[in-house]
């Protein structure tokens, strides 16, 4: 089962050095719940990112405030962690919350950017412009 944000943070404030961390974020990559050979789609691909990362969303049929929900994947450990983190951020949330939700606070509380190459936080940038994209469109 995924880890929710609660318990990432908890574990976070445990490892004390950032090795210890970063192995946790892959760790939590490897969790994941895979991405269906067929969703590895164009049409999923985020755009921005130096690894191939694909979202796959869903909205459920709420008219009102849809749930957001999601899987996504990518070709390196470390990123998949990051939508493993994004996943327990965002998916489940009805896209009002999703909208409202600032994550570069949750960066900044787990220390994520200054870990993070540029790249990597470009493409995490990236992640999360599209999953707010999908609620705006979604009537957020």
């Amino acid at each position: 089962m995924a880890a929710t944000l609660d318990e990432i943070r908890e574990n976070f404030s445990l490892l004390d050095d950032w090795e210890d961390r970063y192995r946790y974020v892959i760790e939590l990559g490897k969790e994941l719940e895979p991405l269906a050979e067929g969703d590895h789609s164009e049409d999923n691909k985020v755009r921005g990112c130096v690894s191939q990362v694909w979202l796959k969303p869903h909205l459920s049929a709420d008219k009102v405030d849809p749930v957001l929900t999601f899987v996504g994947d990518s070709d390196a450990l470390i990123v998949r962690g990051l939508i493993a983190i994004l996943h327990a951020t965002y998916s489940g949330k009805p896209v009002s919350e999703v909208l409202s939700i600032d994550p570069e606070a949750i960066f900044n509380e787990l220390n994520l950017r200054e870990h993070l190459t540029p790249q990597r936080s470009n493409g995490l940038r990236s992640m999360v412009e599209r999953l707010r994209k999908i609620a705006q469109d979604a009537g957020g």
